[in-house]
């Protein structure tokens, strides 16, 4: 499963005034994996940035004049991102301004090519009526934002990916992966190769605990709706006579 986390600064609020992209930032996800493979580009607006904006970001005109322009970066950024699944924090925003730089290319809208989580509307789903920005999940998943003095789409989208990750904890798939490689009957009468014995490594007494304690946690949150919490309950449970 591939994954990449997006996020972008502008020029300002609405791509509608004709406000347009300054910063793009993807970083690569495989497996729920971080790769190493980033894509960051600065990108010249050719407009004036809104004082509002440049006081979140602090990126200046000065620093983008020698930056390219959208349309020189638009193919390699749909190639970076083609067929993986977008994780964007309030994604209809940046969703609003790559589509408005992909119309003026006369270029498909991201979601022909992308599958979108918006981690904004999953963050109010799980944590209704709380602050949900990006600086309070970091707080409430105990992922380090120290660095967050100005937002940055970089800086942002590996914060992203740690949230993201940490909220999601519950959907791992818990797969053991075989030492062999299943091997069809042998035709001509020969032994087949013995299979390598597969090693189980059972948990610590602690790792119990802290396994207990993130269930305890998720259940707290989801208002009783932790259901892999109720599988162990019930599997816990003495049979009835």
């Amino acid at each position: 499963m591939r994954q990449i986390v997006l996020d972008t600064e502008t020029t300002g609020l609405d791509p509608r005034q004709g406000h347009r992209i300054i910063e793009v930032a993807c970083i690569e996800m495989i497996n729920r994996r971080p790769t190493g493979r980033h894509l960051h580009k600065y990108i010249n607006p050719q407009r004036e940035i809104d004082a509002g904006a440049a006081a979140v970001h602090g990126i200046t005109l000065d620093f983008l004049a020698d930056k390219p322009k959208f349309a020189d970066i638009a193919d390699e950024l749909l190639e970076f991102i083609n067929g993986a699944e977008l994780i964007i924090h309030n994604a209809p925003f940046d969703l609003g301004f790559l589509n408005a730089e992909l119309r003026r290319l006369d270029r498909v809208p991201v979601e022909t090519l992308c599958r979108v989580t918006d981690t904004l509307r999953m963050a109010k789903d799980l944590h209704p009526g709380k602050r949900n920005n990006l600086d309070a999940l970091c707080e409430r998943y105990a992922v380090d934002n120290a660095q967050r003095t100005l937002h940055g789409a970089l800086l942002d989208t590996e914060l992203l990916a740690e949230v993201f990750l940490a909220m999601t904890r519950g959907q791992n798939a818990l797969m053991i992966e075989p030492e062999f490689s299943p091997q069809a009957p042998r035709l001509d009468g020969q032994p087949r190769q013995a299979r390598q014995t597969l090693i189980v490594r059972r948990a610590s007494a602690d790792e119990l605990e802290q396994h207990a304690q993130v269930l305890a946690g998720i259940n707290q949150e989801s208002k009783g709706g932790c259901l892999w919490l109720a599988a162990e309950t019930a599997a816990q449970a003495p049979a009835e006579g």
